[in-house]
């Protein structure tokens, strides 16, 4: 609901502000006086999750790290938090050459002591991804690489099957077999009692 109003509000140019939860009134830890800015956290419906940012940067420092679908929202994302951390080797897996160029050339301009190694790769190709593997030998792989649309993959459900369940299971039996010590497969809310192909193909990936 606090989305949705944000949303309505901020499409109308209105000036946006939040009053305490009723929760905090009714405990007496607030007064209703108490008008401020909406945070992001307003919209996650939870406590926000505090990162442990020194054990990240221990599994992350001086290491060779992989991030698959580099070049995706999220994959690219990962790349820019990854290279915060100084990793000795950023390796960027991506099918879509495009994609690929724009986050390796954005990654150049803003990282200095990161070797970073852009992989034109699909994560279906077994033996073009035990090539990459055997070549980098990756500390920690962050698994992005994905089909997330859900019209479209229930246009195209062999290819949600093929690139959310048979992709990842690829990937994750060469990180297994090449001692990768960090495997992290990036999922989604759809997996959660999924009604798509979509949700469903990325809740099978969580099992394998």
């Amino acid at each position: 609901d606090m989305r949705r109003i944000v949303e309505v509000c901020r499409t109308s140019g209105a000036r946006i502000r939040t009053i305490p939860g009723m929760d905090h009134l009714i405990e007496g830890r607030v007064q209703i006086s108490q008008i401020r800015n909406v945070a992001i956290e307003d919209l996650l419906g939870r406590e926000p999750v505090q990162l442990d940012t020194q054990l990240i940067a221990e599994h992350l420092n001086g290491r060779v790290v992989m991030v698959t679908g580099a070049g995706g929202s999220i994959g690219a994302e990962l790349c820019r938090q990854v290279a915060r951390f100084g990793p000795a080797r950023l390796v960027l897996v991506e099918q879509a050459e495009n994609a690929l160029f724009q986050i390796h050339r954005e990654l150049q301009n803003a990282t200095r002591n990161v070797s970073l190694v852009p992989v034109i790769a699909d994560i279906c190709d077994s033996r073009r991804m035990e090539r990459v593997f055997a070549e980098h030998k990756p500390t920690a792989v962050f698994h992005a690489a994905a089909h997330k649309h859900v019209p479209m993959m229930e246009w195209n459900p062999c290819e949600a099957v093929k690139n959310n369940v048979v992709g990842p299971y690829l990937v994750a039996t060469l990180a297994d077999r090449f001692k990768v010590e960090t495997f992290v497969l990036i999922s989604t809310d759809k997996a959660v009692n999924p009604t798509s192909i979509m949700g469903a193909t990325k809740r099978i990936a969580e099992q394998c």
